[in-house]
């Protein structure tokens, strides 16, 4: 580590013990570039990231510099054991409990969580489908906003892990405008945007071509749009999903708002594969993560890619640096 270190702290979840969250957690800290950002806290298990490390031969990073929350949730036979379990999913949203009280507290500046498993979260009995929605729950938040960046891309998302035979009625006036709310708000805050441009998708293709394909621009998309633009919010669309993220149009904003999961994910991940970073937007605090899951499948082989990981901590010290000057 460097001899000395920046005033950020940011907070590590080490997300599913089974996965490659220890994985690449410890390849990302072990980069001089990334401990030169802030000082780290790990949340998570040290029998977990010892055999890991040793496993792998990683270096142990956190020795180095790096604090250590042990919760004692986590067994060392846990590590890397590729598939969900009761224990994995208790453990991991503990870990992301911790992390985000801590940051309610203002003993750390922003939350890094590693990849969790949606399957080991059910196995626990816990409510909630993923990060995004158990951290706004633990930050009293109704409306969070899932955003994924990476080359160039931000997109935003109306709605997050929901059904598509959902989607017409999740998709509404209100839906849509709060989350063009939240995103033109946190570009401002977080991004230092200063007049952010947002690109709102349309739910079907060609945007509905005036009705043919469907009313939900005409119904909800475009009328959220004229509202947000009545509070002097800088809103183009409804757009054709397939045209927006063409690279010539993307200079026409700064952020995408979409309207479901995949449209948002397909074009970061084909630009930003190994080093997308999903964001959450209307949070009192500030959270990034990996673009990717747990890759039970790598899990032990050594082979998972930390450049998602590493984005995800770029990520955060640059919105805690930009929170800091807006304060």
């Amino acid at each position: 580590m460097a001899s000395r270190l920046p005033e950020t702290v940011i907070a590590i979840t080490m997300g599913d013990p089974c996965g490659v969250g220890a994985e690449v957690t410890l390849k990302a800290l072990a980069q001089p570039s990334i401990q030169r950002l802030a000082r780290f806290v790990i949340v998570g298990s040290e029998p977990v990231l010892n055999r890991v490390a040793k496993r792998l031969r990683l270096a142990k990073s956190w020795r180095d510099g790096v604090s250590l929350v042990e919760m004692g949730m986590a067994p060392a036979r846990l590590a890397m054991l590729g598939r969900p379990t009761e224990e994995g999913g208790a453990a991991s949203a503990a870990w992301i409990e911790r992390a985000t009280r801590m940051a309610l507290a203002g003993e750390v500046d922003a939350v890094v969580t590693a990849p969790i498993s949606k399957e080991s979260l059910k196995m626990a009995g816990l409510k909630w489908p993923g990060h995004t929605e158990m951290i706004a729950s633990l930050c009293g938040v109704a409306k969070p906003v899932m955003m994924m960046a990476g080359r160039g891309i931000r997109a935003a998302l109306v709605t997050t892990h929901a059904a598509i035979a959902d989607l017409p009625r999740l998709v509404t006036k209100t839906a849509v405008l709060e989350t063009l709310r939240v995103t033109n708000r946190d570009l401002r805050a977080r991004f230092g945007v200063a007049a952010p441009r947002l690109g709102v998708c349309g739910l079907n293709p060609h945007a509905g071509e005036g009705g043919m394909f469907g009313r939900e621009e005409q119904m909800a998309i475009l009328p959220a749009i004229e509202a947000a633009r009545g509070e002097g919010i800088d809103a183009l669309g409804p757009l054709p999903a397939d045209a927006l993220f063409v690279p010539r149009h993307r200079r026409r904003y700064d952020a995408a708002v979409a309207m479901f999961h995949d449209q948002a994910t397909i074009p970061v991940k084909m630009a930003a594969f190994d080093s997308g970073v999903n964001i959450t937007l209307g949070l009192p605090i500030i959270r990034t993560s990996p673009d990717h899951g747990t890759a039970y499948d790598l899990a032990g082989r050594g082979e998972a890619n930390p450049g998602s990981m590493a984005a995800a901590i770029r990520a955060a010290a640059r919105m805690a640096r930009a929170a800091r000057r807006a304060e």
